[in-house]
């Protein structure tokens, strides 16, 4: 089947650098950014005030890991369907409203020294599950936006910001908890939404008003038909798998590792969030070759050797010890290259996502693919939690990363990895 969109015969009509003329992207970007600072501060936050303030074992810290990600399993397929049939903008405003009233709440009640583990779980699971809603509106966003053969430079420039925003927001949000307190690392995530909220609201381009007045059995059939349409697609339906496989792995190894650093290595907050900002770098540079490299090598070689060199990196960590300068670069370096490579994965899925998708069906299909790859996190928190207590952390960091392993081989076995630059056919085995 051809890679490239309907709208690929338009590839005439918009000059490349015509993008950074349109004010509405330029809001968009400002208030993604914005977003990511907010979210990607906050990721490191609850954590590390969980296991530095209020010492959560393992368990809980995979439970409060798993209430910040149950959203996307529960909420997705809503949402998705919703997207479609309501004002983008909106969505996103409110949704930053949101959180930014969820994160301080938080702020208020630790200074009150009433912020225990239950209301930990209360506020990661609010701000997650707008942080759906957000994510669902901002990839319908772009279609909305620019033209078909703008949607990879549009991609690349919107995760761009989401790159910059992993360079400040881990660090920023590790900082602020160890050298100030949890109070003012949670308040700096809200006022970064509150910004994502002022510029998104100064978005003007009109849209048209949906209609709003299904009831539950047409927007039940709206999911069934989204769900239809990626089970029915090849390549999304590997991206379903691929992304569940990895997903879920990359949850759970991802909660050892934020017990690892602190109490395994002995990193400070400071530390830890300048460890985990270092795939920030990387993403902004797999962003940048993410323009590139599919035209030049094909999407499907470009996926499966990122994701594989990308998800391989994680099983040097096990084998460092001790908080050493040796140590936290080694650390650096492997957080750059899982930044480089996974953000080029997600760049070039995005492109190949809104590419075979039509504009009707852009939310259900992002929210199907949502829906069943980030879906798969809390399962994956709460197994990354119950390895460290069972196995402790180092061999449970080995098990998780060479678990990520699967999602390259599961690509690399599809029509996915045949997958050519854009225009070029592929075999589709559906």
């Amino acid at each position: 089947m051809p890679f490239s969109s309907a709208a690929a015969s338009d590839s005439g009509r918009r000059a490349p650098s015509s993008l950074w003329r349109d004010g509405d992207f330029r809001r968009l970007w400002v208030g993604q950014t914005a977003s990511q600072l907010g979210e990607q501060a906050s990721l490191v936050v609850l954590p590390l005030f969980a296991v530095l303030t209020l010492n959560a074992g393992a368990g809980q810290l995979g439970a409060l890991r798993a209430a910040g990600q149950a959203p996307i399993l529960l909420l997705s397929l809503f949402v998705g369907a919703w997207v479609d049939r309501w004002r983008i903008r909106t969505v996103m405003v409110l949704t930053d409203a949101g959180r930014a009233l969820a994160l301080g709440a938080a702020a208020v009640a630790a200074l009150l020294g009433w912020l225990g583990l239950s209301a930990l779980l209360v506020v990661a699971f609010a701000v997650g599950a707008l942080s759906v809603f957000f994510d669902m509106a901002y990839q319908a966003s772009l279609v909305r936006l620019v033209e078909r053969d703008q949607l990879v430079r549009g991609n690349s420039a919107l995760e761009g910001s989401r790159s910059a925003a992993q360079i400040g927001g881990p660090a920023l949000g590790g900082a602020l908890v160890s050298a100030l307190s949890a109070p003012v690392a949670a308040a700096s995530s809200a006022v970064f939404f509150a910004l994502s909220f002022l510029s998104i609201r100064r978005m003007g381009r009109r849209e048209s008003v949906p209609e709003r007045s299904e009831g539950p059995p047409r927007l039940w059939r709206r999911i069934q038909e989204g769900l239809r349409f990626v089970a029915g697609e090849a390549l999304l339906r590997t991206v379903c798998l691929a992304s569940a496989a990895f997903q879920f792995f990359f949850a759970a190894a991802m909660t050892v590792y934020l017990l690892f650093l602190p109490r395994d290595l002995h990193l400070s907050g400071a530390a830890v969030g300048l460890v985990l900002a270092a795939t920030g770098p990387g993403a902004l540079l797999g962003s940048l070759l993410a323009a590139r490299l599919p035209g030049r090598f094909g999407y499907g070689a470009v996926l499966v050797s990122a994701a594989a060199l990308g998800d391989g990196v994680f099983l040097f960590v096990p084998a460092l010890h001790g908080s050493s300068v040796v140590t936290v670069a080694a650390l650096v370096a492997v957080n750059l290259v899982f930044g480089t490579f996974s953000q080029l994965v997600n760049v070039t899925v995005m492109a190949v996502r809104q590419s075979v998708t039509p504009d009707g069906m852009q939310g259900r299909a992002a929210a199907t693919i949502n829906f069943v790859g980030m879906g798969m996190t809390p399962l994956g928190s709460l197994l990354g939690g119950f390895l460290a207590e069972v196995w402790g952390t180092h061999t449970s960091l080995l098990v998780t990363a060479a678990g990520m392993l699967l999602s390259p081989a599961l690509m690399a076995l599809s029509p996915l990895a045949r997958l050519g630059a854009p225009g070029a056919h592929v075999v589709d085995d559906a």
